[in-house]
């Protein structure tokens, strides 16, 4: 575990660059206790959550709703019609665009999408983009490319995204995207170190990237966060979360 240390909270400095915290989690259909979810999400007081594995069939939009309620936030974008990934954000976002993707359905596999936006924080702007990439090793790596090109067509200087890759850092797909983008746990570790630790050996699957110029201040699942207690990291899903703090430049 790396530190302890409280990550920073977010404000807007006078220059228009922007600290911005950003969680990742995925919430497995919210099908676990949705109580304790909004707990975690809200005491980790994100500016923005990466959300994958959101409710997508009956009555979704208004469970996602309710839990975006629960958590102090609203919903952005994202849920069934991204096929999965969503959005949440602050009241604190001005939002600029959001748009759903949904990738090219390989036959015996689920469908998978992007939820994608660009928002601004002061005169920061930032896109972000939230992901649940494939089981399947050849379809993952695809789609690793195709969230990096994605990335780089979003008309911003400055991007985060991520989210449950199914894939480690010693994994093709990990790899390609650390390649291009800068993993935010790696860059300045700070918390737990892995996200999935229902079976032996525990495994670091979900992650944050982003792209050139933003400064990450600390990342990692949020233990010692107040209001975070283990007992509802256990109850709110299967996966733990990741928390970023990040410095993002004012727009140019």
């Amino acid at each position: 575990m790396a530190t302890t240390e409280l990550l920073p909270g977010s404000r807007t400095d006078a220059d228009g660059s922007a600290v911005v915290r950003v969680l990742s989690y995925n919430i497995r259909s919210m099908k676990d206790d949705t109580a304790a979810l909004a707990r975690v999400i809200g005491a980790c007081a994100p500016d923005l959550v990466l959300l994958q594995e959101a409710p997508r069939f009956f009555r979704w939009r208004k469970k996602l709703a309710r839990l975006a309620s629960d958590s102090g936030l609203v919903v952005l974008s994202g849920g069934a019609t991204a096929a999965g990934p969503a959005l949440l954000c602050s009241l604190r976002a001005t939002v600029e665009r959001t748009e759903d993707v949904l990738l090219p359905l390989t036959p015996g596999q689920h469908r998978r999408g992007f939820a994608t936006a660009v928002v601004r924080f002061g005169g920061a702007r930032l896109g972000v983009l939230s992901c649940h990439l494939s089981l399947e090793k050849g379809e993952r790596h695809e789609q690793g490319g195709m969230l990096l090109d994605r990335v780089a067509g979003m008309g911003v200087d400055h991007a985060v995204a991520g989210g449950d890759l199914n894939d480690e850092p010693s994994g093709r797909t990990f790899r390609r995207l650390a390649g291009a983008l800068t993993d935010c746990r790696t860059a300045a570790p700070w918390g737990g170190e892995h996200t999935w630790v229902r079976s032996e050996p525990p495994k670091r699957i979900d992650a944050l990237f982003v792209t050139k110029g933003v400064e990450v201040l600390g990342c990692g699942v949020p233990y010692g966060q107040p209001g975070v207690t283990e007992a509802d990291l256990r109850a709110a899903t299967d996966h733990l979360p990741v928390l970023a703090a990040l410095k993002v430049p004012a727009a140019a």
